[in-house]
Parts: C-alpha cells; sequence; structure tokens
C-alpha cells in the first residue's frame, strides 16, 4: 500500500551535491523505514527518471526548473497511487513553486509578479498560471526543503532524520504558545491568539519586545506570528509609526526552540526558500532555522501578504485554521488541505487578495507528520493480542482513507462551485463606481492609489440557488505605498520591508456595498 510518496528529482540533487546525493537517497530509506513501523508505506519517485514516470504513463522531468513538468508529473504520481500524502523532497532548485500570477501585481506597491506556491500539486486541476484555478485543493502535500544553492547534503539529512524520528506528544504539549506581532497588528493578533487560545495575555509586542527571546520563551511548541517579512531576510520586524526594529532573528532561534514546534507566520515572504549563499554572511532564512532546530512545520508565504490592522482577514485566517487543525490532531499536511478549503468556502467570492494568500502560503514539512497523540476514533477489532498493532493501524488506514474521500469531495465541490475574482484585471468602471471609489479612498488615508478592477463569474450552480438576481459582482482594488512618499530615507525603504496599504471594494448590480482595509505583513 502506498500511503505516502516522497518524491524529488535526482538529477537537480546530483547537481548541487554530486557524490553526496547518496547521504540523502540513504536518509529518505531510513524515513520509508520508520514509516512502515508507524502504519504508513511509503516509495520514493523521482521525477527526472524515466524508468519510474514510463511505469506511470508520464514523461521525466527532463528541465528542473519548468513548472509544467513538475506540475504534470506529480499529477502522474497521483493519477497512479491516490496517496494520502505527498511529500516535496527539496528546495526550488530541485521542484520548483508553481509560477502564478499574483492578481493584485502593482509596480511599486505589490511588486510580486508571481504567488509562488505549491498549492497547484494539491489541486487535480491541470497547470495553469491562474491562480483562480486552483480554489479547490483535494491533497496533502507538503515539501521538506533543502538550501537552495547548498553543495553540502548535511541540512537536508537532518531534517529528514528528524522527520523519520518525530515523536507524537499529548495535546497538553501544544496547548502554550510564542508570539510576537508587529505593534499596529496588536488588535488583529490578540483576536487570532483569542480565537485559538481563549487569551493573548501572552502576546510579545514590537516594538520593544525582541529579537533576543529565551529559550523558556521560545520554548513553546506552537508559534504564532504576525510581524514584517522581507525578501531574502533572515529577519522579521515590528512597527510602531515609523520604528521598524527587528522582533524576530534567524541567527538566534539555535538552541531555543523544542524539538516538534510548528509555526504559522503571516509576515511577507515568512516562507521565501531564497539563496542564503549570496548574502555576506551565509545566515539561512528563519523557516529554514527553525527547520534546523527540529521544528515539524513552517506554514508562510512566499511574497507580501495581508491582513486588517484590528480585525481578522486573509492571511490571519488561514494562518488560525492551520494551527487549529494540528492542534486538534490532525497531521500538518491535513491540517493544511483542511485550512485552505476552510478559508476558500468562507467567502461568499473569493476576491483578488484571497486568491493570492491561498497561492502563496506553503508548508515546510513532512505532511504525515501528526505531532499531538491522537486515539483511533473506535476500538479496533483484533483476534489475539499479538495482533492488536496491526489491527490499530489497519484502523487507522481506512479512518485516514475514508477523511481523504471527504476532503476531495469538498475540494471538487469548491473547484466546481465557488465564486472567484478572476487574476487578470478588468478596464472599464463606471462614473458611479469611480466617485465611490475615491470617497473610501479619502476615509482610509490614501493619497493616490493605483486602481484595479476584477470581474467575477459566478458558477452555474448560482441560478439554480436562489431566485434573485445575483447581478455583476466585481472587485475594486486600491493599492498604496506609504513607504515612498516623500521621505525617500524611510526605514522601511531601506530594509526593503512593504508597507502596502490596499482597499478591496465589493460591487454588486453596480454599487460598491463594501470595503475592507488590508495591509501588507
Amino acid at each position: 500500500m502506498n500511503d505516502k510518496v516522497i518524491i524529488t528529482n535526482i538529477s537537480a540533487l546530483k547537481t548541487k551535491y554530486g557524490k553526496g546525493v547518496s547521504a540523502i537517497t540513504k536518509a529518505v530509506k531510513d524515513l520509508i523505514a520508520a514509516d512502515k513501523k508507524r502504519g504508513i508505506g511509503s516509495i520514493l519517485v523521482a521525477l527526472d527518471d524515466p524508468v519510474d514516470m514510463t511505469g506511470l504513463s508520464a514523461a521525466a522531468v527532463t528541465n528542473a526548473n519548468d513548472p509544467r513538468q513538475n506540475k504534470d508529473a506529480i499529477d502522474a504520481i497521483f493519477s497512479k497511487y491516490s496517496p494520502d500524502y505527498v511529500l516535496i523532497i527539496g528546495a526550488v532548485d530541485v521542484i520548483p513553486h508553481q509560477d502564478l500570477k499574483n492578481p493584485v501585481y502593482q509596480p511599486g506597491s505589490d511588486d510580486d509578479q508571481l504567488a509562488l506556491g505549491d498549492i497547484p500539486y494539491a489541486c487535480d486541476k491541470p497547470y495553469s498560471k491562474n491562480p483562480e484555478d486552483f480554489v479547490g485543493p483535494t491533497r496533502v502535500v507538503g515539501r521538506l526543503p533543502d538550501l537552495t544553492g547548498a553543495k553540502d547534503p548535511a541540512y537536508i539529512v537532518d531534517l529528514l532524520a528528524t522527520a523519520a524520528g518525530y515523536q507524537a506528544d499529548t495535546s497538553e504539549a501544544y496547548s502554550d504558545y510564542f508570539s510576537v506581532s508587529a505593534a499596529v497588528w496588536s488588535g488583529s493578533t490578540e483576536m487570532s491568539l483569542d480565537n485559538l487560545f481563549g487569551s493573548n495575555k501572552k502576546l510579545n509586542l514590537s516594538p520593544k519586545a525582541g529579537p533576543k527571546w529565551s529559550s523558556a520563551v521560545l520554548g513553546k511548541r506552537v508559534h504564532f506570528i504576525n510581524c514584517h517579512g522581507a525578501p531574502a531576510s533572515y529577519q522579521f520586524y515590528g512597527q510602531q509609526g515609523q520604528q521598524y526594529p527587528v522582533a524576530h532573528d534567524a541567527s538566534l532561534i539555535k538552541n531555543n526552540i523544542t524539538e516538534g514546534t510548528i509555526v504559522a507566520a503571516e509576515c511577507c515572504y515568512g516562507a521565501d526558500l531564497f539563496d542564503s549563499f549570496l548574502l555576506t554572511n551565509g545566515q539561512i532564512g528563519i523557516c529554514s532555522e527553525y527547520l534546523a532546530s527540529k521544528a515539524y512545520g513552517f506554514f508562510g508565504s512566499t511574497t507580501i501578504a495581508y491582513g486588517p490592522a484590528d480585525g481578522n482577514g486573509s492571511a490571519d485566517l488561514l494562518c488560525q485554521y492551520f494551527l487549529k487543525y494540528v492542534m486538534d490532531g490532525a497531521s500538518i499536511g491535513r491540517a493544511a488541505l483542511q485550512a485552505r478549503q476552510d478559508f476558500a468556502s468562507a467567502a461568499g467570492t473569493l476576491d483578488p487578495v484571497d486568491v493570492k494568500t491561498l497561492a502563496q502560503f506553503n508548508l515546510l514539512g513532512d505532511p504525515s507528520i501528526t505531532p499531538v497523540k491522537v486515539d483511533a476514533s473506535h476500538n479496533a477489532f483484533f483476534s489475539a493480542k499479538a495482533s492488536e498493532a496491526k489491527a490499530v493501524s489497519v484502523a487507522r488506514s481506512i479512518e485516514r482513507t475514508e477523511r481523504r474521500q471527504q476532503l476531495q469531495a469538498k475540494g471538487i465541490w469548491l473547484s466546481e462551485n465557488q465564486a472567484v475574482a478572476s487574476s487578470s484585471a478588468a478596464t472599464q468602471t463606471s462614473d458611479s463606481v469611480q466617485k465611490s471609489m475615491a470617497k473610501i479612498a479619502d476615509k482610509v488615508g490614501m493619497k493616490d492609489p493605483a486602481m484595479m478592477t476584477f470581474t467575477v463569474e459566478q458558477p452555474a450552480t448560482a441560478a439554480t440557488l436562489t431566485s434573485k438576481s445575483v447581478g455583476t459582482t466585481r472587485f475594486h482594488v486600491m493599492l498604496e505605498d506609504r513607504s515612498r512618499g516623500k521621505n525617500t530615507r524611510s526605514k522601511a525603504v531601506a530594509l526593503n520591508i512593504k508597507q502596502a496599504v490596499c482597499v478591496v471594494a465589493k460591487e454588486v448590480n453596480g454599487n460598491i456595498v463594501s470595503f475592507r482595509e488590508l495591509h501588507a505583513r
């Protein structure tokens, strides 16, 4: 039984590590052996191996950097094996993120041309650059990344050893948390912590807290981080006014993290797998340092992420959902899938920012890891004491398969029924809408925002669900970077922190009916 398929590109690994690839394949074999003891049947498939891929009736990947080739190959694996888990081994120079368009790309405000991510690998839709094609994920997928640009395989070998040796712990072990937030978003983070833990009393605000956290503080098993991030940076930042102090620093994490830690980071570029060897000091990123310190999972964004200052929305919600399912006893891969599905189904219509949010957040870690111990939901039948362990393993496998079928059905339903904004901006808006948007801009303090308009196609089922006319629904997005005004010496600019403010307004039947203000994390 192939419960888990481990995939990689051996040629790409050999290009990086030469003969060192043998240490990686041995570590993978050790993981497969450990999985077997846990009742999970795992196999390794090399996407570049013609023999492996011929057996799947698919073409081998000949260009490791080609998103389409990798997407087609992984789809073939799912078609053949229908695994409960897929674990991608390698960073983006081994198996790339998919090259999805950023719907709200706006030079000078949201500079991400692409919303890079792994969610297409978790969907049964064919290759596409349009993120709205992937709002109905059906698959459990996670990535255990090596270091981009590395030449020594020791890092990924250690990560594989952590996955092989992981131990689930009690729910009490995951009942406490570490959290740090930019002070300007304290209201939003307090709400998130209240939702997750029933209390926000242990929230740390930057400034003044951090980045030299004690092991007692960082030793909590659940980390929720709502700070600024920046591309190719190993630091997260707080904010109060024009102060942007360092709140969290990868170089200060080592030896302070408890094995088994689970992290959800809303920060822009929080899960950016950048090439640290290009930095002067060679310091790896925060997500990579957490994994090196034996964290079991890191859920974060590759690009600019958004959320409100005081309420909850976008990145806040997706990260909350992920942690909730992990703490309830889900594998980290299932938690990521259910979080994505809950997020996609929570809105009547997914707006362009939420489409980007779904596209950009990825799970780093072995998706089969289940940090919190759970008992089988029913008593396993066994004929003799000697067969008890096997009976429990079979029962859990059946339960897992049933859950996957339910989640697959939900993902298919979302794909076919969820109304979603197009990733391509339209060009025309009415005079009345433009006047309404100007009033909103004035209300939130925007001086000269860029504006984009997006059309929405309602699913065919919408007409059968209501006798009322839904009308033409559009979203209007205004973006402005507040760090690049008259003060060109802004510290945010120097640190490459994005200070984009985003307003998303909803139009129904020619009228603006609501809007929300979001801030780049």
